[in-house]
């Protein structure tokens, strides 16, 4: 299978699918009021530290891993033991879970770019989303009616990533990211130049980056940094490990990881500044502080900044219509890498052809997408991201360091990659991902289960909570279970 193996056509193209797989929307709307709200400045010495011990070591594991087998995370991890395929699965499955709803929120974007040429979410945003675009009934039972424009929009974006990835690793993957990250790059550009230039900006960039130190001291500050870096970098989702084993033999894994890793912290802080200079806009002309006006996920991508937009002077069009495409942009080049990790454990482990892999997994990612943009959609979407996300991805993760640090010998994959690259690792490396990533990822999942049983989260029932959070999560286990248990009648 292996000499049939699809690669990359060049180094740029790796990099740049990379990129665009770590750089997605939770740069744009996460980052920057996680800052804001954990110290502005003071949050970048947690920030980079854990970018260097856990991020970086992280990403170039899941690469050297998949440099090494050459295959994708199911395969990948029953070659060190039958018994630990259902790891590889686990993480493809929360893969998919997160790309049904990722997509359905790409489907928002999409849409409000088309909003943004007449303003239309009206000069009550928040009431335009919940109302007339959500048409939300508040719960997740109460799922009424479909709500066509988004369903079209759904269907849109399926089909895009089915086109693109369909047309296989080179001509399809490659050649999309080489379109999508420098147009990207411009669209950010023009959000951050208008931002930074706005009367009143400034405020804004400083309460991003004035260092609050007596905030370093709180452990959740940490936590909070590991949390981001591992989400951000799109660790745990298997995708990495599959985008390395189209590498070429003689790849430079390490450059290539580390360059990826500082241009995704790079791209977020980045576009902080015109996130807050926005704000600080905003602010000014709202007359209130910053801590009014600066949300985070959801309310600030669709109901804080067209509040920003319509506030603007001159234009304020082609100012949403950047942020709602470059949205959209970044939501693709991470559903595209999201699905790829999907698709390549298909043809891996069940001698699926790409085009029969890619027509099940966008069909059945397409269904299951369906009740999210029902009247509660909302409500299904909010529930399943917090779960998948908290019980999921980040358990995925560390059961990931603990298999390859103590079932297997790291050395394997450090002498693998180190022979091709330019740069090498060495002992400190194999400590972040024997003791320090395991310790805070740790510290972090249990800080988070005693906050979820402390409180219902979101205020939702728990019926709710059971059905479309603890229950995905456990099917999610059960199914990679079975899966993994099934090796032995596959290929």
């Amino acid at each position: 299978m292996e000499e049939n193996r699809d690669q990359w056509g060049t180094r740029l193209g790796f990099i740049l699918a990379t990129i665009g797989s770590a750089v997605g929307l939770g740069n744009i709307w996460r980052f920057s009021y996680q800052a804001y709200e954990n110290g502005g400045g003071a949050f970048l010495f947690p920030y980079l530290f854990a970018l260097i011990t856990a991020g970086i070591p992280l990403l170039l594991l899941e690469m050297g891993f998949g440099f090494f087998t050459r295959n994708s995370a199911p395969s990948s991890f029953r070659k060190i033991n039958e018994k630990f395929e259902w790891v590889g699965w686990w993480s493809v499955l929360i893969a998919f879970v997160v790309t049904v709803y990722y997509i359905v929120i790409i489907a928002w974007s999409l849409l409000f770019v088309f909003e943004s040429f007449s303003l239309g979410w009206t000069a009550d945003p928040e009431g335009f989303f919940f109302g007339e675009f959500l048409n939300f009934s508040g719960s997740a039972f109460n799922l009424g009616g479909i709500q066509w424009p988004i369903f079209f929009a759904l269907l849109a974006v399926w089909l895009i990533n089915y086109t693109i990835i369909a047309g296989g690793v080179e001509k399809g993957i490659e050649k999309a990211s080489k379109i999508f990250m420098p147009l990207l790059a411009v669209m950010v550009l023009v959000i951050v130049f208008r931002g930074v230039t706005l009367p009143g900006a400034m405020q804004g960039v400083k309460a991003f980056i004035t260092p609050d130190f007596s905030k370093i001291l709180d452990w959740n500050i940490w936590v909070g940094a590991y949390g981001q870096i591992f989400f951000t970098l799109s660790l745990g989702f298997g995708i990495m490990i599959a985008y390395s084993s189209y590498l070429p033999k003689k790849s430079d894994v390490v450059k290539n990881g580390i360059i990826a890793a500082l241009s995704n912290s790079i791209f977020s802080i980045v576009v902080g500044f015109g996130v807050f200079g926005i704000l600080g806009y905003m602010a000014g002309q709202q007359g209130v502080a910053i801590g009014d006006v600066a949300t985070s996920g959801i309310g600030l991508a669709f109901i804080a900044f067209p509040k920003a937009i319509n506030l603007l002077p001159g234009l304020p069009q082609i100012f949403g219509f950047a942020f709602f495409f470059s949205l959209t942009i970044a939501g693709l080049s991470s559903s595209i890498s999201l699905i790829e990790s999907v698709v390549s454990s298909l043809i891996d482990n069940f001698s699926l052809s790409r085009k029969k892999a890619v027509t099940y997994v966008s069909i059945v990612g397409f269904l299951l997408g369906v009740p999210m943009v029902t009247q509660g959609g909302l409500a299904i979407l909010d529930i399943v991201d917090h779960f998948v996300n908290i019980f999921g991805l980040l358990v995925v993760g560390l059961v990931e360091m603990l298999v390859l640090s103590y079932a297997f010998d790291l050395d394997k994959i450090k002498d693998n990659m180190n022979v091709s690259s330019d740069l090498h690792v060495g002992g400190g490396w194999k400590t972040m991902i024997k003791v320090v990533a395991p310790l805070f990822i740790g510290i972090g999942f249990i800080q988070n289960t005693i906050s979820e049983f402390s409180a219902a989260y979101g205020g939702y029932p728990m019926s709710e909570l059971l059905t479309f959070g603890w229950l995905v999560v456990a099917l999610l286990v059960i199914f990679a279970v079975m899966l993994g248990r099934n090796s032995s009648n596959r290929i």
